[in-house]
This record gives C-alpha cells, sequence and structure tokens, in this order.
C-alpha cells in the first residue's frame, strides 16, 4: 500500500513539473511569438520608409534637369519646414544629385547643429527613429504635391510619427495642422496617440469588448 501511494506522489511531483515547465514554456512562447509580431511591424515599416525614399530618388532621376532642381528644392523645403516646426531651427534636409554615366542619382541626407558644428547623417542615423518619421512623412507629402497630375483626396495617415517622443507631440500636431492649410487637403489618421488623437477636429476611439468593436466620438472641446 505504502509503495503505491509512494509511486502516486511521485507521478504527481512529475506531473506537477512538467506543468510548471509547460507553464513556463508556454508563456516563453507568447513572448516570442508578441517580439516576433513587434519585429515584423518594424520590418513593414522600415520596408515602407525605403519605397517612399526610392519613389523620391526615381522622381529626381526621371526629371529633367529644371524639373529636376525645381522638384529638390520643394522636397528640402518641404522636409526642412517639417524637420524645424517638430525638432527646433538646428535641423534642415539635403538632397545631392550626383550624376553616374546618363543617369542622376540622389542621395538624402539630415543636416543638423551642435554647438556650432554641423553633422551630417543619412535620416535613418539621425537621432532615433523620430527624424525618420518626420522625413517619411514630409516626403510622402512632398511627392504627393510634386507629381503632376496633382492628386486630390484628403492625406491618409497610419500611426504618423509613432517614433516621435511625447516631447515633440504637439509639434508634429502644429506640423500636420500647417501641411492640411498649406495644401488644402482634409487629413484622416489611425493613431494610438492620445495627444494626436485629441488635436483632431473630428475624433474617434474604437475599442474591442467582448469581441465587438465599439466606435465613442472623442470630445476635443
Amino acid at each position: 500500500m505504502n509503495n503505491s501511494s509512494n509511486q502516486l506522489k511521485q507521478l504527481e511531483d512529475r506531473f506537477k513539473r512538467a506543468q510548471d515547465k509547460w507553464t513556463r514554456l508556454d508563456a516563453k512562447k507568447t513572448l516570442l511569438e508578441e517580439q516576433l509580431a513587434e519585429k515584423i511591424k518594424e520590418l513593414d515599416s522600415y520596408f515602407e520608409t525605403i519605397d517612399t525614399y526610392e519613389k523620391a530618388r526615381v522622381l529626381l532621376q526621371q526629371s529633367a534637369e529644371y524639373a529636376r532642381e525645381q522638384a529638390k528644392q520643394q522636397i528640402e523645403t518641404l522636409v526642412t519646414n517639417a524637420l524645424q516646426y517638430v525638432f527646433g531651427p538646428l535641423f534642415s534636409f539635403q538632397i545631392e544629385l550626383e550624376e553616374h554615366g546618363n543617369k542622376a542619382v540622389a542621395e538624402f541626407y539630415v543636416v543638423s547643429e551642435y554647438e556650432g558644428v554641423k553633422v551630417k547623417t543619412r535620416p535613418q542615423d539621425s537621432r532615433g527613429g523620430g527624424v525618420v518619421d518626420i522625413v517619411t512623412l514630409a516626403l510622402r507629402v512632398a511627392l504627393i504635391e510634386t507629381v503632376q497630375p496633382r492628386r486630390e483626396g484628403p492625406l491618409l495617415l497610419d500611426e504618423p510619427g509613432k517614433h516621435v517622443s511625447g516631447d515633440y507631440v504637439l509639434y508634429l500636431y502644429e506640423f500636420l495642422k500647417s501641411l492640411s492649410t498649406m495644401f488644402n487637403r482634409q487629413i484622416i489618421m489611425i493613431t494610438h496617440n492620445y495627444h494626436l488623437a485629441q488635436s483632431g477636429d473630428l475624433s474617434y476611439e474604437v475599442s474591442i469588448k467582448n469581441g465587438i468593436s465599439e466606435v465613442t466620438k472623442i470630445d476635443n472641446t
């Protein structure tokens, strides 16, 4: 009888250890899945950014010399204004065009000034993700406004400035407002940022309760 009890106790202990191990592994699996999903989102954002840069390069490369210089100045001005709106007057955007064979090659740089020293870096290497977000956003707007014939309709923005720190969100909102006024375009934006959501003329919060999406109007008064 004692032997049976001991065997049962051993089986219970082994089962508990196996259950504990499974719980730890399951929690680790869930964490890894969440990390993988986040990395996939980052990768998608990276490819989206690269695609925007490539479209701007193609626009500059395929334009005639005079049109190319005009497009270059317009893009530099708009992106510089965006950077200065959000991060201050010590930032600017610069496009360098070089002839390779019969084709112009465009390279993009963010120029920043620290204690009188100017530093020129590629957007993806400048002051974290916030600068990349602003440059990419402004480049997209510049492409829409530069390409002929001009494309009509609202600006559709998905998580604009998601890497911009909280200190600069208000300035991002002011820049978006200025874009809407300058180009006479409505902006339709999806964001998880509370302050950006509060900044809209009309804002709605979408939440999920018991598997059902609920839409609530946000009072921005």
